[in-house]
């Protein structure tokens, strides 16, 4: 298995969904690492969960600049630095984290499912635009995760889309990560382009 390299080792916060913050994210990670990464994760997302007829618009906005156009700001300008930067034989990795909501739906969430149905479908053209450059673009879809977000669900919500999980169970972030790791790993995933894990159990 490949040894990554951890020389760069560095934390940094930023609003995603305003292309400047973007931008100076690029030139700060470039800065301390002198090169741009090859392998991108694009795990950030925000609920703000209420029925149709009750939600806020500022709420559908939100959610929709965070999860969708927040995404759309990372893949753009890291994938133009990769390219203009581009090193020899380009190997990168783009991971979207979508959900399995966008593609089923969920009570209360047609905010948040909306921007992960954009996410998956933005992935595959990604996958089509970027290919022949050397930037695989694949989307994870998890199903029922063990997180912060899902601890605060009342049991009764939980026992129901548990009954619907093959496997009995909610799924870990660590087996999230799993699959991420394999999408990154040139060696593992080198002809995987445009695809779309699930991740559910079996939901």
């Amino acid at each position: 298995m490949k040894k990554f390299d951890t020389a760069c080792e560095h934390s940094f916060v930023n609003d995603i969904s305003q292309r400047q913050n973007v931008v100076q994210l690029a030139d700060e990670i470039y800065a301390r690492c002198q090169s741009y990464p090859t392998i991108i994760v694009n795990a950030a997302g925000i609920t703000r969960d209420a029925l149709l007829l009750k939600m806020r618009e500022e709420d559908f906005d939100d959610v929709i600049r965070v999860n969708l156009k927040g995404t759309f700001l990372i893949n753009q300008i890291f994938s133009q630095r990769l390219l203009v930067d581009k090193p020899k034989n380009l190997n990168a990795s783009i991971i979207n984290i979508a959900s399995i909501v966008g593609k089923y739906g969920n009570v209360g969430q047609c905010n948040y499912t909306a921007s992960k149905a954009g996410v998956e479908a933005m992935t595959k053209s990604m996958a089509k635009e970027l290919g022949r450059a050397g930037i695989r673009c694949n989307a994870v879809l998890p199903g029922f995760i063990q997180t912060p977000m899902t601890d605060k669900m009342p049991d009764k919500v939980k026992e129901k889309f548990l009954s619907g999980v093959a496997m009995g169970r909610m799924g870990t972030v660590d087996e999230i990560a799993q699959v991420c790791l394999f999408l990154a790993m040139n060696q593992m995933s080198s002809y995987v382009n445009g695809a779309s894990i699930e991740v559910t159990g079996g939901l």
